[in-house]
């Protein structure tokens, strides 16, 4: 059984002791669970429900394994030409991980 459910704005494919990484989730402490309730497609052993917008009943339900994991270092880099201009940058985007306790349909 899993579900495609919306997590800040972004869609997951989440299954059953499944661990996600999500964008930062605000007030997320480690421990604690969180439900998601945008469930936007249930399979349960071949039968799909898919919502409009969202499946009715349908959740998530998931405990915060850690709230603030940093992501991979992302270097973006600008030149012009023949000018001498370059610059770097560097981001590191910050996620919660999380892990799916179970899908409620």
């Amino acid at each position: 059984m899993y579900a495609i459910v919306e997590i800040n704005g972004q869609q997951f494919k989440a299954e059953k002791e499944q661990k996600l990484y999500v964008h930062h989730i605000e007030g997320a402490e480690a421990g604690k669970a969180v439900e998601f309730e945008k469930v936007l497609l249930v399979d349960a052993d071949g039968k799909v429900k898919v919502g409009a917008p969202t499946v009715k009943g349908a959740k998530v339900v998931a405990e915060v394994v850690s709230p603030l994991v940093k992501g991979d270092k992302v270097l973006v880099f600008h030149k012009k030409r023949r000018k001498g201009m370059r610059k770097l940058n560097g981001h590191r985007q910050q996620f919660t991980e999380i892990l799916v306790k179970e899908v409620v349909a």
